[in-house]
């Protein structure tokens, strides 16, 4: 079993193991997602969240018919079922399959995919970012989703490790028996299912995490880097600390971040080798305190109109629809 080499934080020293190794905190392979997924032990895991290639041929990714694409990634999901905890959870976040122009909302597919190996629903979370492609000839995509699904109906769901600040905390019941009292929680709300950092709090309507484009301090070689702070809500509300995250696509390592950063055990999974020494060095990076990230909750920028750039350019003054 191969190790990299240690690293010291807060006077305990972390190994990254790159084979699966009972109870160490930190696996991270390079290889095949399906043949790792065979060398770990059945009902072992509490959260796999992931971004699978979404077959648009990305670098990464040798494209694919869609019904090509969908049954190899059922061998994996069916794969994973076996892996994960009774009481576990799977956060899958996808966006869309174009193929001729034409939108395929991948969320759909996988919807079937899980059902049949006998998973349950419990929420399909919006993901609504504000920045992206600039399309001619549909409407340009600022959204994603995430299906999370359960193993059973005992399942982890920390609900108050991820309130947000109530729009109107002091609001009181006006009828009922409860007539007069406060009717919201101290802790604040549901954040709700669908995902925007609004001014103030974490979610007003939306959960808005921006994604990782050039100017995100987050922002690596991948092309399709998702947030720390996407994946620290669904690490938050659905595993406890010492808890085993699973990320099977896991690219520059951002899954395992978000849960190192939680004191929860990881192990991610990548064939890209660019990208596994990446996420080697976020890890160091992390546990040296050196590593960049937005703070969770962290106020989304808005330009106030004095900024050059949110101008409009006296070349458009005259020009008419």
């Amino acid at each position: 079993m191969t190790t990299e080499k240690k690293m010291t934080s807060n006077s305990e020293t972390y190994s990254i193991y790159t084979e699966y190794a009972k109870d160490e905190k930190i696996i991270l392979h390079h290889g095949d997602s399906l043949m790792f997924l065979k060398t770990l032990p059945d009902v072992s895991i509490n959260l796999i969240v992931t971004s699978p290639p979404y077959n648009i041929g990305k670098d990464y990714e040798e494209k694919a018919t869609l019904e090509v694409y969908l049954k190899n990634q059922e061998n994996i999901i069916k794969l994973l079922y076996s892996k994960l905890k009774s009481e576990g959870s799977i956060c899958w976040e996808v966006g869309n399959y174009i193929s001729n122009g034409e939108i395929y909302p991948l969320d759909i597919y996988f919807y079937d995919i899980f059902k049949r190996i006998g998973m349950k629903l419990r929420n399909r979370i919006v993901w609504h970012f504000g920045h992206g492609l600039h399309c001619k000839n549909r409407f340009s995509g600022r959204y994603e989703t995430i299906l999370w699904f359960t193993k059973s109906d005992n399942y982890v769901f920390n609900l108050d490790s991820i309130r947000v600040p109530a729009k109107y905390p002091g609001k009181r019941a006006y009828k009922g028996p409860n007539k007069g009292k406060l009717s919201g929680n101290p802790l604040g709300k549901n954040p709700s299912d669908v995902w925007k950092i609004l001014e103030d709090d974490w979610m007003a309507a939306f959960w808005e995490f921006p994604n990782v484009k050039s100017n995100h301090p987050e922002k690596t070689i991948h092309p399709c880097q998702f947030p720390i702070e996407l994946v620290e809500r669904c690490i938050l509300a659905l595993t406890n600390k010492g808890d085993y995250i699973l990320d099977p696509f896991c690219g520059v390592g951002t899954t395992l971040i978000a849960g190192l950063k939680h004191s929860r055990k990881v192990i991610g999974v990548e064939k890209e080798v660019e990208y596994i020494k990446i996420a080697r060095q976020r890890i160091r990076q992390f546990f040296d305190g050196d590593l960049k990230f937005r703070p969770l909750g962290k106020k989304v920028y808005q330009p106030t109109g004095r900024e050059q750039v949110s101008k409009v350019p006296p070349e458009w003054k005259d020009y008419k629809k």
